[in-house]
């Protein structure tokens, strides 16, 4: 019994840890391009639904493919001063302006905090209703084609009149 103990006690197990298997090589490469067709799958259909936004506010559609220039653009449409570009590179500050800017975004459309909302949680579904709905641009001066707004002229930029000399 002694003998039969330290037979089983005493048994050396060799594990082979190498990932060489062709089973595994397999699933891990259907796994990541599957992965990453997935993300691209996403990014592309917020990309078109961006471009749909900008073409609705008056933008031209490629604006929205450019990254950082997209954010500005978007700044514009929404008529929030160009400087919060920088205010995005401020970690949770750009989550604060995130929120800001999809609640500004849905009203500038003519939608309501719901889908505000909708577009903060689950952009892939919010971002299509607001571009592909019947929403439109709201922010158009009055007088101006909405599909082209001009920005305002503030009274404090209009150059003043020169006198009248008798």
């Amino acid at each position: 019994m002694t003998a039969n103990l330290l037979h089983t006690f005493g048994q050396t197990y060799y594990y082979n840890y190498s990932t060489s298997s062709s089973m595994s090589g397999t699933h891990d490469t259907a796994f990541w391009v599957g992965y990453f067709t997935g993300i691209g799958l996403l990014v592309l259909a917020i990309m078109i639904s961006n471009w749909r936004l900008f073409t609705k506010a008056g933008e031209k559609g490629w604006k929205a493919i450019i990254p950082v220039y997209s954010t500005y653009i978007t700044l514009k449409i929404i008529r929030r001063p160009g400087w919060w570009l920088i205010l995005f590179f401020i970690p949770l500050v750009n989550i604060v302006l995130g929120i800001v800017v999809a609640l500004d975004l849905a009203k500038a459309f003519g939608r309501g905090v719901g889908l505000a909302i909708l577009c903060i949680l689950l952009p892939i579904i919010g971002y299509p209703i607001l571009a592909f709905g019947k929403s439109t641009y709201q922010l158009g001066d009055e007088g101006q084609n909405p599909s082209n707004p001009q920005p305002p002229v503030m009274p404090s930029m209009t150059p003043p009149t020169p006198p009248v000399q008798s």
